[in-house]
């Protein structure tokens, strides 16, 4: 049995292609540029992923923050129709006879400029837009009417006053507009 050569590693090398310094050099590079565009594209994938985190949190922050400051919205809707009540009440009052009214009238205007602090201090604001241009964003226009005193597209008369919560529109004003006349 004869054995066969076994090959030396300077015979393994041998059937390899030898570069050439420069050649080699020119592989190098090519190489440690396609590590540089890897090492770039991670790290631009790093930048955006860690922006768009900062992004959800800092939306979640907004959206929680939005939901506390209108979370009562509901309620404070309920205690405008007691405002206009209080309202309508001391418009009654000044119409009825002198007597007795006077005492109730009394109290219903404290009462009703408690409930109108009170409104206040939780972020709603009256909207009392007599004799002011009309604004579609914060009035219903419930009919319109000619008028000499005021000029055309302003507020004649306000059936039922607005509120905002937090300059965000609660309950819009219902007015009469004035039209050219």
């Amino acid at each position: 049995m004869t054995d066969a050569p076994n090959p030396t590693p300077d015979a393994a090398a041998a059937h390899e292609p030898v570069l050439t310094p420069e050649a080699e050099l020119a592989h190098l590079k090519d190489q440690l540029a396609e590590a540089q565009l890897l090492v770039s594209a991670a790290r631009d994938s790093q930048l955006r992923a860690a922006a768009d985190a900062e992004n959800r949190v800092r939306r979640a922050e907004n959206e929680a923050a939005k939901a506390r400051k209108f979370a009562a919205e509901d309620v404070l809707k309920d205690f405008l129709a007691v405002t206009d009540s209080l309202e309508l009440g001391l418009k009654a009052a000044g119409a009825a006879p002198e007597g007795v009214t006077k005492a109730l009238a009394d109290g219903v205007q404290m009462t009703l400029k408690q409930l109108l602090s009170a409104l206040e201090r939780h972020g709603v604001k009256q909207i009392d837009p007599l004799g002011q241009p009309y604004n579609p964003e914060h009035h219903q226009a419930m009919s319109m009417a000619p008028s000499a005193a005021v000029p055309a597209n302003h507020v004649l008369s306000v059936m039922q006053k607005g509120y905002l919560l937090h300059e965000r529109l609660l309950r819009p004003a219902l007015v009469v507009v004035a039209q050219a006349g």
